[in-house]
């Protein structure tokens, strides 16, 4: 039976240090979208595909669908891992909401100010703080709260689902070595004699007689 202790053992010391940075990167440009949406309403779509911006439509639908391969990988990872068990895997505990909260808004808010100030120095305009921040927050904020939740779901369930596939994969393919000790049989203590052995086998009688 698979250990399911080991997982701990397995991973030790070894965290997904990616998938923050990752999901903050992705989540920018979902928070552009929606920055825009609120900023222009209607015309957002038209503004964002014109002059410094027109790299960003094939931008967020790359982003996009990276966000959504990841997740339908992931999800597969942690089917294999049930099915590896046998059982529901038991989440390990998820990183704490308010500080992943921050650190993906953070990463997004700074990717998009990063974004509107290239954009603004190519197209020959100003960048306004005020307006950044604002337009940042309200774009941004929501996006990294929703990104929170999957990537505290994620981080709960992912990593022992690999240690799981791992440990089931190690004991279907693991070869098993036998050893077989040649014992010494020990000499009989005393010679056996022939009449000892056979003659009480035999009934001293003679025949019937009819």
């Amino acid at each position: 039976m698979l250990d399911l202790r080991a997982y701990h053992r397995l991973v030790s010391g070894k965290r997904i240090v990616w998938i923050v940075p990752a999901f903050g990167l992705i989540g920018s440009q979902a928070g552009h979208l929606l920055a825009y949406e609120l900023r222009f309403g209607n015309a957002a779509q038209q503004v964002q595909s014109a002059g410094a911006h027109s790299y960003f439509p094939s931008l967020a639908k790359t982003g996009l669908g990276v966000a959504a391969l990841t997740l339908l990988v992931a999800l597969l990872i942690v089917g294999a891992g049930r099915v590896a068990t046998g059982r529901r895997i038991k989440p390990e505990a998820a990183p704490s909401f308010v500080p992943l909260v921050a650190a993906l808004y953070t990463i997004q808010l700074a990717c998009f100010a990063a974004q509107e100030t290239i954009e603004a120095l190519i197209g020959g305009g100003s960048v306004s703080v005020p307006t950044l921040l604002l337009l940042g927050t309200l774009g941004q904020l929501p996006v990294a709260v929703v990104a929170t939740v999957a990537v505290r779901w994620l981080g709960a369930r992912l990593r022992p689902a690999l240690a799981a596939i791992a440990l089931g994969a190690g004991g279907v393919y693991r070869q098993h070595g036998y050893i077989v000790a040649l014992g010494a049989w020990p000499l009989a203590p005393r010679t056996a004699r022939v009449h000892d052995t056979i003659s009480a086998g035999f009934n001293r009688r003679g025949p019937p007689s009819f």
